[in-house]
């Protein structure tokens, strides 16, 4: 089963894809044997999902969607086998442009039309909050963000009281002490600045990933020269950014941006100022940049990213799946939270119908968000997520009435009051062709400031 956008649809920046669940049946009700086998087929929700399938980071949305869908596959083949049939009747992904105005109304339209009492997603924070506060929250909806990383989403006012917002991904008030951390020299001795400027995306991640490290930085006794902001649409040029982030001549330029944001200030960095001392964040890990900038000027140049323990059997199962299934080399960030944003939602999913739910149209934002508080909060057992026979096993223990917490590929999926997670941060760098994690940052060895 899937849906397909008009070319209409497709020129308004608006893409839905959706997926088969498993096959449809099509029975009279006029049959007895009909009516009791659509009796024992458990209620299949529609999965909403917003991704960035265009726009300034068009590199990292289908492999977010992918990740989803896996998710999707692994509860449905469960699901058949515990309940007697899939449980997602659709995994339905929307195209944000990487842009609020257009992810409001593409996910409004989705909900409108599909129906869906949860959402995955976003990747942008910007985009994140607008869907929350314009579509998800006034809806009623449970949104999981697996890769919005503001610190504001901590503290969102719309969601005070509705606790229907979270996340699979830290906080980047964890990010910002690590990379104040790498620019001061405590983690490498030989690399090491005192001067620096910040060139951010002028929304809720740039702001607050550029704030934080600016604290942090400062706590060290660094000096922070500018924080310039630059717009969330991608402009022709941004020589006028540059002069005032570097007029000052600081040893070291931190971008915090999106791709193709990126790619045009550091080409202009390069031959207009000739200044290439820069250091990354997440927004940044791109092979596309490199493309358009060249290996040579960004090979072994540092950034940091909240992470993954790639040590983990989640994260092994997972990665393995993944790449073999939708043959993938490697992914980028946010990638193995996204499978577990929706991995969640399934899970969650699985216990209101245990409950006796029926009635897919009855399952609500809020039913999934208890449930996935129930998941978070159990301390009798940790079960590994990746893996399709752990899945299977999970499900069998939903049914039976088991309580368990799901640990997943991106790490123990532990919710806080704000419904966030803390996950390890990463340092990576530029190597050639490729990007490189060259060391993990647990969350307990970094300092609370």
């Amino acid at each position: 089963m899937s849906d397909h956008p008009s070319p209409a649809q497709s020129r308004r920046q608006f893409l839905l894809t959706a997926s088969a669940a498993g096959g449809s049946l099509i029975l009279s009700s006029s049959l007895p044997f009909a009516r009791a086998l659509a009796a024992s087929t458990p209620p299949a929700i529609n999965l909403g999902q917003i991704a960035t399938l265009t726009g300034s980071a068009a590199e990292f949305g289908p492999y977010y969607r992918d990740a989803v869908q896996l998710a999707v596959n692994q509860i449905n083949k469960a699901a058949t086998e515990v309940f007697g049939g899939p449980i997602v009747a659709k995994h339905v992904t929307v195209d944000t442009a990487t842009l609020p105005t257009v992810g409001v109304q593409a996910a409004r339209q989705m909900v409108d039309t599909q129906h869906v009492p949860v959402i995955i997603g976003g990747w942008s924070s910007g985009v994140t909050v607008a869907v929350a506060t314009s579509v998800s929250i006034p809806a009623g909806i449970l949104q999981i963000s697996n890769g919005a990383t503001s610190p504001l989403i901590t503290v969102l006012p719309a969601d005070a009281k509705a606790d229907l917002l979270f996340r699979t991904t830290a906080s980047d008030a964890l990010q910002g002490i690590v990379a104040a951390q790498l620019v001061n020299g405590e983690i490498y001795p030989n690399y090491k600045f005192k001067r620096v400027a910040t060139l951010y995306i002028n929304n809720p991640y740039g702001q607050g990933l550029s704030n934080s490290f600016t604290k942090a930085f400062e706590h060290r006794g660094g000096k922070v020269l500018a924080q310039v902001p630059h717009p969330e649409e991608v402009q022709p040029t941004y020589k006028s950014e540059l002069a005032q982030a570097l007029k000052d001549k600081p040893d070291l330029l931190l971008c915090v941006s999106y791709p193709a944001h990126t790619s045009a200030f550091l080409k202009e960095s390069r031959d207009i100022f000739n200044y290439t001392s820069w250091q990354f964040v997440d927004g940044n890990a791109s092979v596309d940049i490199i493309k358009d900038v060249g290996a040579q000027y960004l090979d072994g140049k540092y950034g940091t990213a909240p992470g993954e323990d790639t040590s983990t059997s989640a994260y092994k199962s997972f990665s393995q799946q993944f790449k073999t299934d939708f043959k993938y080399d490697s992914f980028p960030p946010f990638t193995a939270s996204a499978y577990d944003a929706a991995l969640l939602a399934g899970l969650a999913t699985a216990r209101v119908i245990a409950a006796g739910q029926t009635d897919a149209s009855k399952i609500t934002g809020a039913m999934l968000r208890d449930q996935l508080r129930k998941i978070s909060a159990s301390t009798q057992q940790t079960l590994d997520g990746g893996d399709q026979t752990r899945i299977t096993e999970m499900l069998k223990a939903i049914k039976g009435g088991t309580d368990f917490h799901y640990n997943g590929a991106s790490g123990p999926c532990i919710f806080d009051q704000f419904g966030d997670v803390i996950t390890p941060v990463n340092i990576w760098k530029f190597d050639g062709n490729k990007i490189d994690t060259v060391e993990l940052r647990a969350a307990s060895t970094i300092p609370k400031e």
